[in-house]
């Protein structure tokens, strides 16, 4: 599987191939021509609820975030099935916002994608 991830803000590339927006909320600052999406799943992001609450306190609910968003993903599988499927056949790029590298729901997407 081809599944990488990469900030909004840097330059979208051919070498992206299937740009797929992960981010309930369109990014600040970005135009949407410029952005150049494919596919903005906003059911595969983290009900806004489950966001808000791990926002308030991202070192201490990592843990839980995760478990969390897993259960939220395997409510949508439809769409984790179309996403693997992309990917099987061509290079797919997670696109987010976030700031974090390490402790974001891009990292949880992805692994669930992977593992399958």
């Amino acid at each position: 599987m081809n599944i990488y991830i990469k900030r909004i803000y840097t330059a979208a590339s051919d070498m992206d191939g299937k740009r797929i927006l992960v981010d309930r909320l369109w990014p600040r600052g970005i135009k949407k021509e410029d952005a150049k999406i494919d596919l903005w799943p906003k059911e595969i992001t983290p009900s806004t609820e489950l966001r808000k609450w791990f926002h308030q306190d991202i070192e201490h609910r990592w843990d839980d975030f995760q478990q969390r968003y897993k259960a939220e993903l395997m409510e949508q599988p439809e769409m984790l099935q179309y996403i693997r499927k992309v990917a099987q056949q061509e290079k797919v790029t997670l696109i987010t916002a976030t700031k974090n590298e390490h402790d974001n729901h891009v990292v949880v997407l992805k692994q669930m994608l992977e593992q399958g």
